[in-house]
């Protein structure tokens, strides 16, 4: 069994252009002659890898706390693809993912970006995850259409991850939120399990 961590540091993660970076801030330091050393930090639920909630893009949207365990928790596949992730592309994804035995969760590792059409196959193969590298699962200058059909069919999306040194597979994967009560996502460490 190999654990391969999957997750940006935080505080020199990508951030989605506009949002605000990670700050962290040493409020106390036994250096200084305090007990402890203490920080505090600020930074937005989207910041480096981190999980959407359907309330991202859904105003009456499932919030990060009301998701549960389950679509951050189990077998995923991981697939590696550059650019475009077309439908076809996405069919072919999901033949290897159910050869595979793990069609219910899906890594794509590389600098790819999943198309409108490539989200209408895994909502239509009710996929309850799709994780990429990116900051964003869709277009960077047009997200909304693809979160829309991933979020409002219940697929939870993972972004940011970091797949450069995975090879395409099975994997068991543990991406498990943290649990901010009203949130449209989260941070997460993220890291995948290998059987071999």
């Amino acid at each position: 069994m190999r654990l391969i961590d999957i997750s940006q540091e935080v505080f020199t993660c990508n951030v989605f252009p506009g949002d605000p970076p990670p700050k962290a801030e040493r409020a106390m330091s036994i250096g200084n002659g305090d007990i402890c050393n203490l920080t505090n930090f600020s930074m937005c639920a989207h910041n480096g890898t981190h999980v959407d909630a359907p309330f991202h893009f859904i105003d009456d949207g499932k919030k990060i706390d009301e998701m549960g365990l389950v679509p951050y928790v189990g077998y995923c596949f991981v697939a590696r693809h550059e650019g475009d992730v077309t439908g076809e592309d996405a069919r072919l994804i999901m033949e290897r993912a159910v050869a595979a035995g793990a069609p219910g969760r899906i890594l794509i590792a590389g600098k790819a970006t999943v198309t409108a059409d490539a989200a209408r196959v895994f909502a239509g193969e009710n996929v309850i995850l799709i994780g990429n590298e990116s900051q964003t699962v869709g277009p960077e200058d047009a997200p909304k259409e693809v979160h829309l059909i991933l979020l409002g069919n219940g697929t939870t999306l993972l972004e940011g991850i970091v797949l450069k040194d995975v090879d395409e597979g099975k994997y068991l994967l543990s991406a498990a939120p943290l649990n901010l009560g009203g949130c449209d996502g989260a941070p997460c460490r993220a890291f995948l399990i290998s059987e071999d």
